[in-house]
């Protein structure tokens, strides 16, 4: 699904075009590029066991489940590196994300000299939930090492940690799965395996094209 925002819209190409102004720069280690983004999983229980597939005969599962609790994914994508973290948890609180970025900060990227966070404006996505989760003295500490940069309204096409939840979705998501620890070690295995084989995001949309194709949410602007 893509949201494109309505007509004439300032903040939304302003937003759009700081993000795309990240992805034009190279490679740095020392000031890494990370995506960042949500979503959740429910997972269901099956009622009846499914009939295994056997020569000529699909699996078949009833349509029948039992609701077995929801989990909240979030991920962390360096799409230069070609490294993303799935982190679980059982809910989206500002908590869950602080402890998300300090370990991307202290673990992940220790001798990084600032890393851009490039994600949705949500209010949990803020330095206050550093400040509201860990001690001053911490939560200083961490915000010199980031940049935040955020995807416009209706813009989250503009993530490309969104990318990688699609890919999740396909290759890993789209059955039942019924409950967290196993979902933990689906999820695990799957990281390991793209970490392990995946390529680094080519990514292509550039100002230049967004000013063509998407002219209608540039507000016109008459000159005196």
């Amino acid at each position: 699904m893509w949201c494109i925002a309505p007509k004439e819209d300032a903040g939304f190409v302003c937003q759009m075009e700081a993000v795309l102004d990240v992805y034009k720069r190279p490679f740095d280690a020392e000031y890494p590029v990370v995506c960042m983004d949500e979503t959740t999983k429910q997972c269901t229980r099956e009622v009846q066991k499914p009939i295994p597939a056997s020569p000529g005969q699909s699996e078949r599962y009833d349509g029948e489940y039992e609701r077995n609790g929801v989990a909240h994914l979030m991920v962390f994508y360096t799409p230069l590196e070609s490294r993303r973290t799935v982190r679980i948890a059982d809910n989206h609180a500002s908590g869950e994300w602080a402890e998300g970025v300090r370990d991307l900060v202290e673990n992940q990227y220790p001798h990084a000299k600032k890393i851009t966070l490039v994600m949705d404006n949500l209010s949990t996505h803020s330095g206050a939930s550093l400040y509201r989760t860990f001690e001053p003295a911490v939560a200083h500490a961490l915000m010199q090492k980031l940049e935040f940069v955020f995807t416009p309204k209706h813009g989250s096409w503009l993530n490309m940690a969104e990318c990688e939840f699609s890919v999740l979705a396909r290759q890993c998501l789209d059955r039942r799965i019924a409950d967290v620890p196993t979902l933990t070690k689906e999820i695990a295995a799957w990281q390991t395996h793209r970490n392990e084989n995946a390529k680094p995001a080519d990514w292509r949309f550039t100002t230049d094209d967004a000013r063509i194709k998407l002219k209608r949410l540039y507000p016109k602007v008459s000159c005196s």
